[in-house]
């Protein structure tokens, strides 16, 4: 769902309502999080997956795949769904900054239900300072940034940043290829009674 120069507006606009309903509905983005990572899943799937009841199950894909983001992929019994790929950029309100929604975003918010710390950050700065954040949360895991730089940065606490940083992890990892630091370093014996053997 790339934003492309000759798709028409009313398409457009549609795109980013379907959107906007993910990030509101963190059940929602929860089962698109899923249907990405999977690639393809059955309704089966989903309930035993993320043990949702089998009416809400068939209710949450069936609004998936009428606002276009998750696509039938094979209409066979059992029917087989799939994510499409959201990249959406949009702006602030007030026009001062923009933010790219992708998967790893409505993953996040996907996760709001479960982890207190993204649904405390989100409460308060939004999907927008969210947004933020995760690009904080990929440039710190590629050794790029440090915390305090984040919390300098956007004018929030050393411990705020930890935080939303840490809650971010996961999702960083699952959505992008990230060196482990220190790949490659052999680490360094040390004897138990620290006498040299030289």
């Amino acid at each position: 769902m790339s934003r492309t120069s000759n798709r028409a507006d009313g398409d457009i606009v549609q795109d980013f309502l379907s959107v906007a309903d993910l990030l509101e509905e963190p059940q929602l983005a929860q089962l698109y999080a899923y249907l990405a990572r999977e690639g393809e899943a059955t309704v089966q799937d989903v309930m035993d997956d993320l043990e949702l009841a089998q009416g809400t199950a068939y209710s949450y894909v069936n609004r998936l795949v009428d606002a276009g983001v998750v696509d039938v992929t094979d209409d066979e019994q059992p029917r087989r769904y799939a994510a499409r790929e959201i990249d959406l950029t949009v702006t602030t309100a007030a026009g001062d900054r923009e933010y790219t929604i992708t998967p790893a975003l409505i993953d996040a918010v996907g996760r709001r239900e479960t982890d207190a710390d993204i649904d405390t950050y989100i409460d308060r700065h939004g999907v927008a300072g969210l947004a933020t954040a995760l690009t904080y949360a990929i440039a710190r895991e590629r050794g790029e940034v440090t915390h305090r730089l984040m919390a300098e940065d956007l004018d929030i606490s050393p411990l705020a940043a930890e935080m939303i940083l840490q809650a971010l992890r996961p999702v960083v990892h699952e959505h992008y290829e990230i060196e482990e630091a220190g790949a490659g370093v052999e680490e360094l014996a040390i004897d138990g009674d620290g006498a040299d053997d030289a």
